[in-house]
């Protein structure tokens, strides 16, 4: 049963994934991402881990995506050119997907990863936590890692946001210096008006 599971689920993160990359509508990409993100959170469940399944849920779900979302909404991209390049860029595209599926495949081919060389996971008690022993392993063997990919998505999200404070045509701006230099004679202008009587 839980074989016929994992490759359900599998089947959804192969599937899902592929859409995201070519899917054109960049909101559509972005919900094929959610999906992708809960059946990986499925088979993590299944290898029991279901701490990290559960951050995968809150945090990239619940958060990131929120985040990419808005981004995308907010950097109003022509779909039209993203087609134009999509088409243009298929070669190099379609190399660099092999190149990186042969490169995959060289480093956990069937010699270094499977049932043969990977038992099943060992079944705990209920008292097991699974918490403890990944902020072991993240606090000690994994810490340099950790911090490195945590500088990477720092990087990310910055560049992300310098991304939506670019200069559009055809819209007003606030000129803050100009704000800020102004005088209170540019401000008000008194105007002297003679007084005149009524008829």
């Amino acid at each position: 049963m839980e074989t016929i599971v994992f490759y359900i689920f599998s089947a959804f993160v192969v599937l899902s994934a592929l859409m995201v990359i070519t899917v054109h509508n960049p909101v559509r990409a972005a919900f094929f991402l959610v999906l992708t993100f809960f059946a990986s959170a499925a088979v993590w469940l299944l290898l029991e881990a279901e701490f990290l399944a559960v951050i995968l849920i809150i945090v990239y779900v619940g958060a990131v995506m929120v985040l990419f979302l808005f981004v995308v909404m907010m950097l109003d991209i022509n779909l039209a050119e993203l087609k134009k390049g999509f088409v243009k860029n298929l070669p190099i595209a379609i190399a660099v997907a092999l190149a990186m599926f042969a490169t995959i495949y060289f480093v956990v081919g069937g010699e270094q990863f499977g049932i043969s060389n990977f038992a099943s996971p060992e079944r705990h008690g209920a008292d097991y936590s699974n918490i403890s022993e990944l902020g072991i392993l993240l606090y000690t063997e994994y810490v340099f890692s950790f911090e490195i990919a945590a500088v990477i998505l720092l990087v990310g999200i910055v560049a992300a946001i310098s991304l939506t404070l670019r200069r559009r045509p055809n819209t007003r701006h606030q000129k803050i210096e100009d704000q800020v230099a102004v005088k209170s004679e540019d401000r008000l202008r008194v105007i002297k008006l003679e007084s005149q009587e009524r008829k």
